[in-house]
């Protein structure tokens, strides 16, 4: 004969939170170890952290304090707000595990994200606890993993802050050159310093744009023809017009430029690259700036009477 498997309502068995249930989770710690595949040992209940007190606190096989807090209710804000904090305030813990009963969405993205942002050493765990029994048998904790470290979020979590890094990195650039530059162009008087690897300014031209990039190794003045998917033939008819006039062009500029009519993509460019450093070296900042504004002026004035011609 096969017995059914039911749930067993929780405040059933521990009718009290702190008074039954964490009291029995310190004595049965071993039901976490084995779903987790830890060997942690209670070192104290209700551990007090300035005014607040830490459900759980045990230790690991290396001897570092793990943080454990517990709820026969729904994840809420408030625990949230306490697992970081005593996780921040105990010396040495580097582990934190949430047991509840109703883990939320909201809150198992929130573990995720904590697993993906926190140093490789620092460890978030989000666990559903659940009471059942076969029949008349004894009641049994079912305690089912939502969230928990991977080398794999790891790894996101680094990609992530590189680029959010990487971000921040080219704002500042921009920032710094847009304020030397509106000291002797009009041409970007209304542009913002953004995140992204290019800045632009319209040519007075719909879909041609005077353009500064940046790499981590070099830095580039163009001119970027893109009309849009409505006009794909355009920025061909326009680049192979400037063409035309190639050899006036960089007489004015006062040096060879790429003309890159980039026949496997709808756009067509024109552009002046410059070696010397990129976004990686900060300490080449300022000279790069100073010569990517000095190329994107001359590339302006050497082909604007060509550009307001344009069809």
């Amino acid at each position: 004969m096969i017995g059914k498997l039911k749930k067993v309502p929780l405040r059933e068995i521990w009718e009290h939170e702190a008074h039954n249930f964490t009291i029995w989770l310190a004595e049965n710690i071993d039901v976490v170890n084995e779903v987790l595949g830890l060997k942690l040992t209670v070192i104290a209940r209700e551990n007090k952290v300035g005014p607040f007190s830490a459900d759980i606190v045990a230790e690991d096989e290396n001897g570092r304090n793990v943080i454990i807090e517990n709820q026969l209710e729904k994840t809420d804000h408030d625990h949230l707000g306490k697992l970081v904090t005593y996780l921040s305030n105990i010396n040495d813990a580097k582990t934190a595990i949430w047991i509840s009963s109703n883990p939320v969405e909201e809150h198992e993205n929130a573990i995720k994200w904590l697993n993906e942002f926190t140093p490789d050493d620092v460890c978030f765990y989000l666990l559903k606890i659940e009471a059942v029994q076969i029949g008349a048998s004894d009641h049994a904790p079912l305690i089912t993993i939502i969230a928990q470290p991977t080398e794999f979020a790891k790894e996101v979590g680094k990609e992530k802050k590189e680029i959010a890094e990487s971000n921040l990195r080219r704002k500042e650039f921009w920032t710094e050159l847009l304020e030397k530059a509106r000291e002797r162009t009009k041409l970007y008087i209304n542009t913002s310093p953004g995140i992204y690897s290019w800045i632009g300014a319209g040519a007075g031209k719909a879909g041609v744009n005077y353009n500064l990039s940046i790499t981590n190794t070099s830095g580039q003045a163009e001119i970027y023809m893109d009309r849009g998917k409505d006009f794909p033939e355009i920025n061909k008819e326009r680049f192979d017009k400037l063409y035309l006039h190639k050899t006036e062009i960089e007489k004015s500029f006062g040096g060879k430029l790429n003309w890159e009519r980039l026949e496997n993509r709808r756009a067509s460019r024109i552009s002046y690259r410059v070696d010397d450093g990129g976004l990686a070296e900060k300490e080449k900042w300022a000279e790069l700036q100073d010569k990517l504004i000095d190329a994107i002026i001359r590339l302006e004035k050497a082909t604007k009477s060509y550009i307001r011609d344009l069809k």
